[in-house]
This record gives structure tokens, sequence and C-alpha cells, in this order.
């Protein structure tokens, strides 16, 4: 790659796709193909694992920062892999379950959720991309298992959602010297969502890792995202973009604010920018 080429991050849920699809709109892939023809990259950034954003590459990226930063790619290429250490695992699993916050684990190839998380979900009047990508994920069958199946297999994060904070107080006394606990700005009714990331990874450092690696400046990257998960992309980013569909809090912070994913909002950012 040509180091005047840009690189362009994008979350997928509430930005490259509506919550919880697999399918972008045609716009959307029309850009990506455009902007790849001027020299650019295109790299998926999202807090989903491998497995559930699998669908999405067959449109060609170039690279992935999934689970929330904590697996990296560029091209065939793994350039950062960091799961949590077993005790970690094992505290939040506990601490978590015993004060009634609901917990889906994922590891880079599966999800595990408690097996009470659909009705909790089926309870929620108000969503936001990650409730809904969650909600579509267990009534359409995306591959999430039930926690009584989880093996051992190595966990990056642990997904979230309780009605009171208050929930959370223990876990934050044991836990939040290593982990983030990145709490949706926009609460589904009655519900606390979020994710608890490692500290050693988030979507920026992802971003930083790859610039390294291809030896090109941050000036020169693009973030689009929607959700408060998106922060660290945003901070980071030469360029940031946020959906109008998006956290408040977000938006306060951009560069742009893009039509949302329903109005053709990437291919009409990226046209704005001088991508395509």
């Amino acid at each position: 790659m040509s180091k005047s080429g840009k690189l362009i991050f994008l979350d997928i849920d509430g930005t490259l796709t509506e919550p919880g699809s697999n399918t972008p709109p045609e716009s959307a892939l029309k850009a990506l193909e455009m902007t790849k023809a001027k020299g650019n990259k295109v790299f998926l950034c999202t807090g989903r694992n491998v497995a559930m954003l699998a669908p999405l590459l067959k449109y060609g990226f170039d690279g992935l920062v999934a689970l929330g930063g904590g697996y990296v790619t560029v091209g065939d290429d793994v350039i950062f892999d960091c799961p949590m250490s077993d005790r970690q695992r094992d505290i939040a699993l506990d601490v978590l379950g015993k004060n009634g916050v609901f917990r889906t684990i994922e590891a880079k190839d599966a999800t595990f959720g408690d097996e009470s998380l659909g009705d909790f979900l089926s309870d929620q009047t108000e969503g936001n991309s990650e409730i809904e990508r969650w909600r579509k994920a267990l009534a359409e069958g995306l591959g999430i298992k039930p926690m009584s199946e989880y093996d051992g297999r190595p966990i990056y994060k642990v997904v979230i959602m309780c009605n009171k904070s208050e929930q959370l107080d223990e876990a934050k006394k044991y836990l939040e010297g290593d982990f983030a606990f990145m709490i949706q700005d926009v609460a589904a009714h009655n519900c606390l969502n979020g994710d608890l990331v490692n500290r050693k990874f988030d979507k920026g450092l992802g971003i930083k890792r790859i610039c390294k690696t291809l030896g090109v400046d941050i000036k020169d990257t693009y973030g689009f995202g929607d959700s408060i998960n998106d922060l660290e992309m945003i901070e980071t980013v030469g360029t940031s973009v946020v959906m109008e569909n998006g956290s408040e809090v977000l938006k306060r912070m951009a560069d742009v604010i893009a039509p949302s994913v329903t109005e053709d909002g990437i291919y009409r950012s990226f046209e704005e920018l001088g991508l395509i």
C-alpha cells in the first residue's frame, strides 16, 4: 500500500449495517469498492468476535479490529491477540453472576450467554444498537450458545446487562483495575448494558497497532461509529465520524456527523470527505 493511502475503520452495528444485520446497504458496498479503488484500505472495527462478523468478510475488508481491540489482523496476519486470563474470567463470571448480572462471554469463534438472557431482553421496550444486536442474534439463532456449554476456551470480553448500576459495584471492586466497564449511555428501559473490556486493548489501540504495522500516520485515518464502545476509536483517528442515529455523547465529540445508517450514511459521508 502506498503510504499516501488512507485507512478507514468501520463499526458494524448501527454504522455499516442496521443493528444486528449482516447486510450493508448497497450504497455502502459501492462506497467500499470505490474507496479501495482509490488506494485506501478499509477495516472492520467492532465489538463482535470473528464468528459474529464472519458473514461480512465476503465484502473484502483489509483486516479487523475485532472483540473491541482484543484481536487485530492486517490481511491474513494476526498482529495482536489478547484473551483474558483464566483467573480474570473466573472472577468476572462468579461476581457478576451472584449479583444477578446477565453475562454473555465472547471467545474468538463462539459466544455463550446466560440461558435467561433472551427472556430478559424481551422485556425491554426501548433499545440501542447493542441491545438490538443481541435481541436479533438470539431471535435468529446466530450461534449464541447456552452458558452451560462453555468449554473453557479463551475469552476476550464479557457483555453485561442488568437493571441497576449497583449490581456492578462488587465486580468493579475486583476488576476495575484490569477492565474498563464500558456502559452504554443510551440505556434501554430498565436496562444497563455494555462491555467489560481489558485495559490492555481498545478500538483506538487496535487502530494504532494497524497504523504501526502499515507505516501510516494516524492523521490519515478515518473512524466511523455510533455507540459509546466506539469512544476510543473516535478519540484516536485523524477524522472521526459518528452516525446521526448514534450516541449523543459521541456526536458531540465527532468531527463529522454522517446521515444515519438507513439514509446511506456511509456513502454520503465518504463522498463528503473525498474518500470516493
